[in-house]
């Protein structure tokens, strides 16, 4: 019994370091890669063809299928993709991740690259401590690359032996002569594991592992990675829930693909299981149907105490043991290229069936989940439109998304903008009431929508990110905090006039037209200030004429205040219409200056002094 738990305990442990490694890998790849990723996602059209090759390289890239989905779905839920992109990236994607299933297969079978873990653990720590960030990243990729077949190893050794634990065997066996019953209760295993462990490139290396030890036969594991192209959808269906209804669509997407793709390839299950084994016996020269028997007899002959674990030496004091270890290998990667070449052909099968489908596919998640009414009316923002915390997977890549976020951010300090002048024009005391309410409430939006994005890049702060990436992170909290900063400022000239209203004082016409000419200037230096973040380019020729815009700005309010002083001398006005007045233009000024912050924040120059 003791055996028994301390046997499913390294179990897990082995899992979780090949889980580990792959994370790593991935990350490191994410830092390499990042910005070629993202200009592949720029480029990207509405061509459906494109956007599979698309997911297919990404996804090769970063060796994760659920991170390339999540990122999709994201995207998506950001407006950075249709859904029709979307849903022919996600295809790539089911492609792409196969290319996991081979590396296991050609090197964890084939050549014994655990062998080789610990020199490249070595080989990584002078790339892990380099001063480059660039080096750190291929440093991490090694590191990953070498957990991820240690954990392979442990994984392989971790297994139970069947000589011992023979009612392992004899319980999976009650499960395997069901005939077509058999493959699909193997179906929903497949799902429900790749559900439990959230990596679908986990369970089928789990699933290599078994079929290669003789747990279960070439069918029942062909079977079981049909149910992981199934359960890898949870993940983002998951990730969707707190995102809007586009990021829903896409997510669900992925799941009737991923579904309807099975249901097909089931009905022709054994005649492709029959293609393939042909192919792999072309190739190696073994059916992968026939070695169960052949693999479980070898097992039962084989001590896997007679043989030093993860170094996989050959044993020198038994030629017979050295033999059938040997046999055993050459079996189990013959099995195990067949599981692969399986994984790659139904995903790939599937993608030039279901691809010609893409506009149906849209048409019945559009259909599925629509805005509810009240949700349309409810549409005031108060809340993140493009960020999500469950989708931090991506964390090189969820810097569009914020940028997208700060867009939308900036935006609302526009329109904030906009109805200060409309309550400048408000003669009626209930139509002023009204626009102030309206104002009010975008005031608190804004201040929540801050800490928002403050909470959203504090969790992505906390991911592997690049040294680059991080600067952007810094930048990102500086913009936010000054568009709050324009939010607070239009609410305070809509606090002043409404005092104004209070007093009973009617603006004077000479004021009203000096500070319609100081609004149209700083309408334009917002508009040029949310043209910057649209672009996502740091450009010192857009900060050069911020810059200028703000100056010009400036000079007017200096003009304004000294004509100011002329005109109370004159007596054209009551002072205390220039009471008024004069902090209205001060708040004029201000808003120009956060607004070319924001520029400078963007483009990377250091804060300035105030003037």
């Amino acid at each position: 019994m003791d055996y028994g738990i301390f046997d499913f305990i390294y179990l897990i442990g082995s899992l979780g370091l090949f889980l580990y490694g792959m994370k790593i890998m991935s990350e490191g790849l994410q830092k390499v890669a990042g910005d070629r990723m993202k200009s592949i996602l720029s480029a990207m059209t509405s061509n459906r063809v494109f956007g599979v090759f698309t997911g297919i390289l990404i996804t090769a890239l970063i060796q994760s299928s659920s991170a390339t989905t999540l990122m999709t779905v994201s995207f998506v839920n950001a407006s950075l993709l249709t859904l029709a992109q979307g849903v022919s990236v996600i295809m790539g994607a089911n492609i792409g991740t196969t290319a996991t299933a081979w590396i296991i297969s050609l090197l964890g079978f084939k050549v014994n690259i655990s062998a080789l873990a610990i020199p490249l653990i070595a080989l990584a720590i002078p790339f892990i401590f380099s001063k480059k960030a660039k080096m750190n990243s291929w440093g991490d990729f090694i590191l990953g690359f070498s957990l991820l077949f240690l954990g392979l190893q442990f994984l392989k050794d971790s297994m139970p032996d069947l000589q011992n634990n023979p009612e392992a065997l004899s319980f999976l066996q009650t499960y395997t002569n069901l005939g077509f019953g058999s493959v699909l209760i193997f179906l929903v295993i497949g799902t429900i594991l790749t559900f439990i462990v959230q990596s679908s490139s986990a369970t089928v290396a789990i699933t290599l592992v078994m079929c290669s030890q003789g747990w279960i036969p070439f069918e029942m594991g062909a079977a079981m990675i049909l149910g992981e192209n199934i359960g890898t959808t949870i993940t983002a269906n998951l990730a969707a829930l707190s995102a809007n209804y586009n990021a829903k669509r896409a997510a669900l997407s992925h799941t009737l693909f991923n579904v309807f793709g099975v249901i097909w390839v089931l009905f022709l299950f054994y005649p492709a299981i029959s293609l393939v084994s042909g192919i792999v016996e072309n190739i190696d020269g073994h059916d992968p149907r026939n070695l169960f028997p052949m693999i479980t007899d070898l097992n039962a002959r084989f001590q896997p105490g007679d043989v030093a674990m993860i170094t996989g030496r050959d044993p020198i004091f038994d030629p017979e043991l050295s033999r059938i270890q040997g046999s055993i290998q050459g079996l189990a990667g013959a099995i195990s290229i067949g599981l692969s070449l399986f994984h790659t052909m139904f995903n790939v099968a599937n993608t030039l069936v279901m691809i010609w489908f893409v506009p149906s596919i849209v048409k019945i998640c559009e259909k599925v989940i629509h805005p509810s009414k009240k949700a349309a009316e409810k549409k005031e923002f108060s809340h993140l439109q493009y960020l999500s915390t469950r989708m931090l997977s991506t964390s090189e890549l969820s810097l569009l998304q914020v940028n997208k976020e700060v867009v939308s951010f900036a935006q609302k300090g526009q329109q904030m903008l906009h109805m200060v002048r409309e309550l400048s024009n408000a003669h009626e005391r209930d139509q002023f009431e009204a626009i102030y309410t309206r104002m009010d409430k975008y005031e608190r939006i804004c201040d929540r929508v801050e800490i928002e994005i403050v909470q959203y890049l504090t969790e992505l702060s906390k991911g592997d990110l690049s040294g680059d990436s991080r600067q952007k992170v810094q930048k990102y909290l500086r913009v936010a905090s000054e568009i709050e900063s324009i939010g607070d400022s239009c609410y305070e000239i809509a606090r002043i006039l409404h005092r104004q209203l209070d007093d009973g004082i009617k603006e004077n016409p000479i004021l009203v037209n000096h500070l319609a000419g100081l609004h149209d200037t700083l309408e334009e230096i917002i508009s040029h200030t949310i043209g910057v973040l649209e672009d996502n380019v740091s450009s010192q020729n857009m900060l050069l004429i911020s810059q200028d815009l703000e100056k010009a700005l400036n000079i007017k309010h200096k003009f304004l205040v000294t004509e100011n002083l002329k005109d109370l001398q004159a007596n054209k006005y009551a002072y205390q219409d220039s009471v008024y007045y004069l902090d209205i233009i001060d708040e004029y000024e201000r808003l120009g200056d956060y607004a070319v912050n924001i520029v400078e924040a963007f483009v990377g120059e250091k804060n300035r002094s105030e003037e």
